[in-house]
């Protein structure tokens, strides 16, 4: 393949502990409650679906609000200190960097945020710095078009989506793209079982 697309949260990253650990002190000091698992489980949405889906808020303003308290009270100080690449994940962007590949994020996580992971790691590499790695944040990369947009921007012949959730794997199937599934993340093996295109 020429072109890998992979999710950040649970694919190439565990932040689970730093999205985890915002959210409860957020909500400590809001007055909301939610269990772990519960939140686990929004890892992957947009923020402000998953602020919507916890919180139980409806009205889009007290929406980003909290989005904003997360961001500047919780997210800038613990969120990237508690998030960690996979050991896998150096190696083989490592390998397929070295055979030419062209490697895309797409991910409801920030640029930015991602940039703080990438540039902490022993091999330093961001989405700025290399010609072979792309990001590509997107509203909703749960839908095709996030697919489509990382595809066409790295002119690729083939394409390979490696991520963690059923949608994604339908969203490949439906931008026409091989995807294998990582179960790093809340969905489980058999899960993927009755997913197209589903590849080990």
């Amino acid at each position: 393949y020429k072109t890998y697309i992979f999710d950040f949260d649970y694919t190439l990253a565990n932040s689970e502990k730093g999205i985890v650990m915002c959210f409860q002190l957020l909500f400590e000091a809001e007055g909301y409650k939610a269990t772990e698992d519960a939140i686990r489980r929004t890892i992957g949405m947009t923020m402000f679906d998953a602020m919507k889906s916890l919180t139980g808020e409806t009205a889009p303003d007290r929406i980003y609000e909290l989005i904003k308290e997360y961001k500047v009270r919780f997210s800038d100080k613990y969120m990237t200190a508690n998030t960690h690449l996979y050991p896998e994940t150096l190696p083989v962007l490592k390998a397929l960097k070295e055979q030419g590949s062209r490697c895309c994020i797409v991910s409801t996580k920030t640029r930015s945020r991602i940039n703080e992971t990438l540039r902490n790691t022993p091999w330093k590499i961001s989405s700025t710095s290399s010609s072979a790695w792309k990001t590509s944040i997107t509203p909703n990369p749960r839908r095709t078009e996030s697919i489509e947009s990382a595809t066409i921007s790295a002119w690729i012949k083939k394409t390979f989506s490696n991520r963690d959730n059923t949608i994604d794997a339908k969203a490949a199937q439906n931008a026409g793209v091989a995807f294998a599934a990582v179960t790093t993340g809340t969905t489980s093996e058999p899960d993927f079982g009755p997913c197209p295109m589903w590849q080990s």
